[in-house]
């Protein structure tokens, strides 16, 4: 990956960082590339233990003997009943709990699972494109490739390598299984968050182009992804039936990865709400429900009647006794509902008013019991405040003992209500209240920062609470319904590992987009600057401008968190650091206070009378109410003296002189002692961390840590299975019509001989629109090799071709062109094809780089409507099978020895039309660079977009590091100049609009010249 250096940006080195797992670790699964040169360990399948046309009903009898009990109180009238049905009427009797019953759930006793084995397919860096930008060196280990020696690199799956997040293109339920049995990840999942589709209809479950979101029940609409088209038929196949059933598998795999301290999160709406609960407490058990979260969306949906503004979030623990949990917090206004009786204010000089009554600021309060229920011999006695004795309702008793009591009255934490006494609560005593169940302050997607890209998008803030409750930095998060990769955009930005599973390329195309060019702020690291020049308190920006390196931050060690005290009742009464602060200064106030009854004093009637007169004239023209405890204390002196607790807050200009500086210097000794026991208060109570305030790094921008892109490997026993449908139900339900409708292989024999058959009666169509004829084609037994027959070319000769499918559900991959290729070779063969739904970029490599000069190599499309059965009104017709060509692309010789990629165009398969469209180079949705292709993985190192805004994020937040302007350059159709690298092979990679991956790979010879592979 080594590049030419230019010109150096060191403050590049510490003005961009990601976080890295150092601790964690992942096994070595196969890089596309490599996946046939070495062994995956066979495992068997998975079973996994637990009625036919039956309504989702509550049935309180898993067994349904129940079902006998009418038949059996008949036949008791007319005959006594045996000992067997004395049982079962016995068991009916006794309590059960309920179960939720679908069509053949009874008759199902459990299901079998692949655990599929995984490829790489693409490392991606967003370290490493800012370095080519910054013409700085790109390394290996910015993609966390663990560089191993070949002889290890296809040892699969019995390594550990260094962790780099994950997205996984193929079924969950697979995917899920191969986590937990091939990489040991059972029961080492934090948390997971799914979002099962709500409901049947297209939007609900899939998006069928990058750009398009508006997606409705069209034809036009329905997604042609394979993998896609499977898991809409396995979901809905017998409407909510077989939804519960998809579910509930799912279900089950999530609770064997989960820890046993872990959570999982269900998004659904109230559609199936109480379907999903009920399946909810089967499979995790009532017992380990933690919440129904409700909250509210952009808008409802206008119906008929009232209009739906809410989804929910079911909350289920692995086990609840066990839970991690970290509280969330909301600060708290006197303003909200829910904080009302925070009603009055304490005013600088100690004047307490309702809030309504003043515009002046101060320590807003309310006033809580202090009182409980019930006797307590040492607590239930009466207390003297203020000379005057407070009695007790009876069978109640103080909260606090005497002394506690003592220490509340000198902290001027206790205030007399009507009939008793009540403790003065601060609003700042703890500034936050917890976050409920209830959160209506959600909103929809309106963020300029992250905005809405995906048809069925989640809010980043309801993900963001359920990690922050549930999880701490450098925990694993999985989200088996990945979209558009919410659930790894807020793992990512706090710090911590996730693993997102889709069917869907377009899903996936715009997670990884949307992860890639992601900026988020950069979280100091408990420890990790402690010995740093800047730590603690040094700003970054000196260390910027020193140009010296930041150390790479590593979230499991922790964030630190912003906090605040909590202050309590008891924490105050059982605080024996006051006691000192009392002793001290209660002297000082005695002093002060006798200072002021010896001027009060020297008053002159006159005065009083003139005082009196204020507080008449008040009363008497704005009403009795409008006097406060203030005015009262400024205009109607005692006769001899003031008690501690009746001393004025403020003085009156009719007031003399001397009683005005008495007030003054108390009020002033009061201040001082208060402001000393407030902050002893403080520092004495406990503290809570606000987990989603930790501390920011200023002037750092950080970016995704490294990713990988991974798919299924398809198993290659999954071919020759006999199929395990025994035939169709008796009564079809009314959703998707006959299961076995037109076009649909009940297994993989009959998938193939179904796909020979019309390819023989269609035969291929080439870009130029020419088509080759089978003169016969057979079916065939060959490993990997499906069919074998004969074309006749435009010359007139006969070539004798050989075709391998790819897998109903799945891609071609590398895998299986490396195998097929040579069985081909060895037999003959002068044309080889391989037919699929879809193909990995890995696949189109391998045979670009020509291995077998003697055997040309077609890759032909399937059109994806033979694979939708009756999902269409109109059969697939005629032109099933395209083959399609490489993106278009030239390798121009550029300055100083390197060169640069100029990206033309891109054959684009249109599945709606079954036809190869020649796009220009700004219709694609994204275009890859790797400039130093290994031939194992594809390593991103130049990523372009031709949405302008894409690389926005990243070009403001370095902006006066890196010109914006060399951003710009990653919206064209030129690549940035590269050196040649040590493989002498630049690789690129064209998505397009539909997620589709096509692929083409220059080699560069050793003399410095230029060929296409």
């Amino acid at each position: 990956m080594a590049r030419k250096k230019s010109t150096k940006s060191p403050i590049l080195e510490t003005a961009v960082l990601d976080y890295r797992h150092e601790e964690a670790k992942r096994k070595n699964i196969p890089p596309a590339g490599l996946a046939a040169q070495g062994r995956v360990q066979e495992k068997p399948k998975i079973q996994y233990s637990y009625d036919p046309h039956l309504p989702p009903v509550l049935r309180f009898d898993a067994t349904g003997e129940s079902d006998r009990l009418p038949e059996l109180l008949e036949q008791s009238r007319r005959r006594p009943l045996n000992s067997d049905e004395i049982d079962l009427l016995a068991a009916a009797l006794r309590n059960r709990e309920p179960w939720l019953e679908w069509t053949g759930k009874r008759e199902k006793k459990g299901f079998e699972v692949d655990p599929v084995a995984l490829h790489i397919h693409e490392r991606i860096s967003t370290q490493a494109i800012l370095k080519v930008i910054a013409r700085q060196d790109v390394q290996r280990d910015l993609f966390a490739d663990p560089q191993m020696e070949y002889s290890k690199a296809v040892q699969f799956y019995r390594h550990d390598v260094d962790w780099a997040n994950r997205m996984i293109l193929g079924d969950s339920l697979s995917v899920m299984a191969s986590l937990a049995r091939r990489e040991d990840l059972a029961g080492k999942v934090q948390t997971i968050y799914m979002d099962p589709p709500y409901g049947i209809k297209f939007a609900s479950n899939f998006q069928p182009e990058i750009g398009k979101r508006d997606v409705k029940d069209r034809e036009s609409d329905l997604t042609r992804e394979p993998e896609m088209v499977k898991a809409y038929r396995d979901t809905w196949t017998l409407g909510v039936h077989s939804y519960l059933a998809y579910l509930r598998d799912r279900l089950i795999l999530c609770k064997e990865l989960l820890a046993d301290s872990g959570s999982i999160f269900i998004q659904i709406s109230d559609e199936n709400l109480h379907r999903v609960r009920c399946l909810m407490d089967e499979v995790f058990g009532p017992k380990n429900f933690v919440s129904l979260i409700t909250f509210s969306k952009t808008g409802g949906f206008s119906g008929s009647y009232i209009d739906n503004v809410c989804d929910f979030l079911l909350w289920y623990a692995k086990d609840i006794e066990r839970i991690k949990y970290s509280s969330l917090f909301r600060l708290k206004l006197s303003s909200d509902e829910s904080d009302s009786k925070y009603n009055s204010v304490e005013q600088e000089n100690g004047h307490r008013l309702p809030l309504s009554q003043t515009e002046v600021p101060g320590k807003v309060f309310r006033v809580d019991t202090l009182v409980s229920q019930g006797y307590v011999e040492n607590l239930s006695k009466p207390f003297k405040f203020h000379e005057e004795e407070m009695p007790i309702a009876n069978n109640c008793h103080w909260k606090t003992t005497n002394e506690g009591m003592l220490r509340l009255v000198r902290a001027d934490r206790i205030v007399k209500t009507t009939n008793t006494l009540g403790y003065l609560r601060y609003l700042e005593d703890f500034s936050v209240g917890h976050i409920g169940n209830v959160w209506q302050d959600i909103g929809g997607i309106q963020s300029r920062s992250d905005p809405k890209i995906y048809a069925v998008q989640t809010a980043t803030k309801i993900i963001e609470r359920c990690l922050l409750m549930t999880t701490d930095p450098g925990d694993l998060v999985l989200d088996p319904t990945c979209g558009s990769g919410t659930t790894a955009y807020v793992a990512e930005q706090w710090g911590r590992r996730w693993i997102t599973i889709d069917t869907s390329r377009v899903a996936l195309a715009l997670a990884r987009q949307r992860l890639l060019t992601a900026t988020f702020p950069f979280y100091r690291v408990r420890e990790d600057f402690s010995t740093h020049p800047a730590a603690p308190t040094e700003n970054c920006a000196e260390l910027i401008e020193k140009q010296e390196t930041l150390p790479a931050a590593n979230p499991q060690r922790g964030f630190i968190y912003k906090t605040v005290p909590h202050i309590t009742l008891k924490s105050i009464a059982q605080n024996t650091a006051l006691d000192g602060i009392f002793a001290r200064h209660q002297p000082v106030l005695d002093e002060r206070l006798a200072g002021l009854n010896a001027a009060l004093a020297a008053v002159s009637p006159a005065v009083r009378e003139k005082l009196q007169a204020k507080l008449a004239a008040k009363e008497r023209t704005e009403g009795r109410k409008a006097v406060t405890d203030a005015d009262r204390r400024r205009w109607n002196l005692p006769k001899k003296e003031w008690k501690a607790w009746e001393v004025p807050f403020d003085t009156d200009p009719d007031w003399p002189k001397d009683l005005q500086n008495a007030l003054t210097a108390y009020r002033l000794a009061w201040r001082a002692k208060m402001d000393e026991v407030n902050a002893c208060i403080a520092a004495h109570a406990e503290q809570e961390e606000l987990v989603d305030q930790p501390e920011v790094i200023r002037n750092i921008a950080r970016v995704s840590g490294p990713f990988s892109m991974e798919a299924v490997m398809p198993a290659e026993e999954s071919l020759m299975e006999p199929s395990p449908i025994g035939g169709n139900p008796e009564e079809e339900l009314d959703t998707f019509g006959d299961v076995g409708g037109y076009g649909e292989a009940v297994n993989a024999e009959a998938h193939l001989d179904k796909m020979r058959r019309l390819l023989q009666a269609d035969g291929i169509r080439f870009p130029n629109n020419k088509m080759l004829a089978f003169t016969r084609l057979d079916a065939c037994s060959f490993e990997f090799i499906h069919a074998e027959g004969e074309w006749r070319t435009e010359d007139g000769e006969t070539h004798l071709v050989a075709v391998s499918f790819g897998p109903q559900f799945g891609p071609v991959t590398a895998w299986q062109v490396e195998q097929a290729l040579p069985v081909a070779a060895r037999r003959g063969f002068q044309d080889l094809v391989f037919a699929g739904f879809s193909f990995d970029a890995a696949a189109q490599a391998i045979i670009q780089e020509d291995p077998n000069p003697n055997i040309r190599c077609h890759l032909a499309h399937i059109s994806p409507d033979v694979n939708m059965g009756n999902l269409l009104k109109e059969t697939p017709g005629s032109q099933l099978f395209t083959v399609f060509g490489s993106p278009r692309t030239r390798l121009i010789p550029a300055e100083d020895g390197e060169f640069v990629i100029e990206m033309e165009g891109v054959d684009i398969y249109d599945p709606i039309n079954n036809t190869i469209l020649p796009s220009r180079a700004d219709k694609v949705a994204a275009w890859f660079l790797d400039t130093d292709y290994d031939g194992r993985t594809f390593c991103i190192t130049q990523a372009f977009f031709p949405d302008k805004s894409a690389w926005g994020k990243i070009g403001r937040a370095l902006k006066g590091v890196l010109d914006e302007g060399r951003f710009a350059a990653l919206t064209g159709t030129v690549s940035l100049p590269f050196p040649k690298g040590m493989h002498s092979r630049v690789a690129v990679k064209v998505i397009d609009p539909r997620g589709n991956e096509v692929m083409a790979v220059h080699r560069l010879n050793p003399g410095g010249t230029y060929e296409s592979a």
